[in-house]
């Protein structure tokens, strides 16, 4: 019995020995496959890899090392070799609110933390009820519209001409997105009709805004519609770039929407329409669902693409974070650090769009725990 304990002991710190070489090859093997599976690859994986050899050490030197941080004047900034951060110390209230008066920005900060609470609230899945999100979103907005606009409570009315900034971004983006999306769901539905007079309307409707640049959208909304109505009659400039960003995104969702709905299985129709469900019962609890499910990723894209074309305003006089910056560094003190300008703009931009979709890719997984 000794000799047989003695045998396993033996047995198992082999084993312990052998397990690290174990590990070295299959290591090896990930790199291999991963890197140099094939003649394109390889080639590929030595570019990138002198690249960031070469690039990536200075551009750290630069931007952490020698660079200058806190509240400095652009003396010290010009003296250093570094990235000079000290000009968003200086800049950061024009840069993120624009031409909102400077006294007001108070209202911007809390307006901001309201709606950042609420989508944060909107992407938890435990509050996905109408009872809590529609008394959420509606809350929201009154308390934004109310921050921002102001005129009532004793606060000072501002025009949204003055608006500007991250809250003109997200302003944009929130409206793009809200009233976007049941357009494009209702576009979708229409050409997929088999009513011919409803299903040339919607192709029209898509192919005639697909067909055309947003700026020129926006240039109508602004510029030309008004000549439209009658006279007296008169809607905010927001209004009218919001409702043109919106029609925009929607008819380019559709198509997105529509090869969802064909993706789904003709069983599917026939099943619901065999238990007697009417057609919009049929597409709102059975179809929809499965349609959106399939075609979450396109609709995501979609979406990060509304929140970046919000830099289109500049154009029409409105001036988001991105104009705003550009506007701002035209100050001739700071403007040898344009760069590190951009720099902060673009972390804004990253942090916004990487986070929707790392959500987009858990909300995939959630959804496909049912059909595993």
């Amino acid at each position: 019995m000794a000799d047989i304990e003695l045998n396993r002991m033996r047995n198992g710190k082999r084993k312990q020995a052998q397990a690290p070489v174990a590990e070295k090859v299959a290591a090896l093997r990930w790199v291999r496959e991963n890197f140099f599976s094939t003649i394109g690859n390889t080639i590929l994986t030595v570019i990138i890899g002198v690249f960031i050899i070469k690039f990536i050490p200075p551009f750290i030197q630069w931007a952490f090392a020698d660079a200058v941080w806190g509240a400095q004047t652009h003396e010290v900034c010009r003296a250093s070799e570094g990235a000079c951060w000290a000009v968003i110390t200086e800049k950061h209230r024009p840069m993120l609110f624009g031409l909102y008066p400077y006294e007001e920005h108070w209202r911007l900060v809390v307006a901001l933390i309201v709606y950042v609470g609420a989508i944060c609230i909107t992407l938890t899945r435990r509050f996905w009820h109408v009872k809590i999100l529609v008394p959420l979103w509606i809350a929201n907005l009154a308390t934004c519209c109310l921050l921002m606009w102001g005129g009532i409570l004793g606060l000072t009315f501002v025009e949204t001409q003055q608006w500007g900034g991250l809250p003109l971004t997200m302003v944009l983006f929130t409206g793009t997105v809200v009233f976007g999306m049941p357009i494009a769901v209702l576009l979708a539905l229409g050409r997929r009709s088999h009513l011919p007079g409803i299903k040339a309307v919607c192709v029209a409707a898509i192919e005639c805004m697909r067909g055309v640049p947003l700026i020129t959208i926006l240039f109508v909304a602004v510029n030309v519609f008004p000549l439209f109505l009658p006279q007296g009659l008169e809607f905010d400039v927001m209004v009218r770039v919001m409702a043109g960003m919106a029609i925009f995104f929607a008819c380019y969702q559709a198509e997105v929407i529509r090869g969802g709905l064909q993706a789904i299985p003709r069983g599917q129709y026939e099943a619901a329409e065999a238990t007697g469900l009417g057609y919009w019962q049929m597409m709102v609890r059975i179809i929809l669902p499965q349609a959106l499910r399939v075609c979450l990723p396109g609709i995501v894209n979609h979406i990060i693409a509304a929140f970046k074309n919000t830099s289109y305003v500049l154009i029409i006089g409105l001036f988001d974070i991105l104009s705003a910056t550009t506007a701002v560094m035209q100050d001739p003190l700071w403007r040898l650090f344009t760069i590190e300008a951009y720099l902060f703009v673009a972390l804004i931009y990253f942090i916004f769009c990487f986070a929707l979709s790392k959500y987009s890719q858990n909300l995939e997984q959630w959804l496909d725990q049912g059909r595993r």
